[in-house]
């Protein structure tokens, strides 16, 4: 039991910090016009009633010799109803909806009240701000830097809040440029680890029933 209860933080904590450590890679221009960026996420958010994509993960452990790669799928739905379902190499369910967490690997799951823990409150709101843009706008725990490619729009999330610098140094969030949907996201731990998640085959405003957020 208690190696499920840690392998749902390690799982949490990949979710919610998951960026390219390879600063080589960033983008380096800064952004032309960040405000008419900001403002175009907003409406572009505001649009996006469902969302889902296949993703693919990759896990770099100082103390491991290779990377760790995840393939799964994700499922959105106003209001903050998430499922991130990993497919392979293992099989592992988190379901948020309603203020609950749901956790499911194999034949051991848990439920949890996302309020009664901090840490399921910082990454409930990692989640939905990174989905919804709002992230952009936490000025209070996180400085921010905006820049640009051909392809993306990039933006770096350095934490300033002393709960969130304990967990990881920066953030990267990936936007394609035609549709401002989230491409890819990136963690930086304090200790130099990091994760990174690519979102591929995206649909937005598909029909997901709310049957798919349930904890049945």
């Amino acid at each position: 039991m208690l190696m499920f209860t840690n392998r749902i933080h390690i799982i949490l904590f990949m979710l919610s910090f998951s960026f390219m450590g390879l600063t080589a890679q960033v983008p380096a221009t800064p952004m032309k016009d960040k405000e008419k960026f900001k403002k175009d996420l907003v409406e572009m958010t505001a649009a996006v009633n469902t969302l889902e994509s296949d993703f693919i993960q990759e896990k770099n452990l100082s103390v491991l010799a290779s990377k760790i790669i995840s393939k799964g799928h994700f499922c959105y739905r106003k209001e903050n109803h998430i499922r991130w379902e990993y497919l392979n190499p293992y099989k592992y369910l988190i379901i948020i909806s309603d203020g609950k967490l749901f956790v499911k690997e194999e034949k051991n799951q848990k439920q949890y009240d996302i309020q009664s823990n901090r840490m399921f409150q910082e990454m409930n709101k990692f989640i939905s701000g990174c989905i919804q843009g709002d992230i952009l706008n936490n000025e209070k725990d996180y400085k921010a830097g905006y820049f640009e490619d051909e392809k993306s729009y990039f933006v770096r999330l350095v934490p300033t809040a002393e709960a969130m610098k304990k967990m990881l140094s920066e953030v990267q969030i990936w936007f394609n440029r035609n549709d401002l949907t989230v491409s890819r996201i990136v963690m930086l731990e304090p200790g130099g680890d990091y994760t990174r998640i690519d979102f591929i085959n995206k649909k937005v405003n598909t029909d997901i029933p709310l049957e798919k957020f349930s904890f049945k």
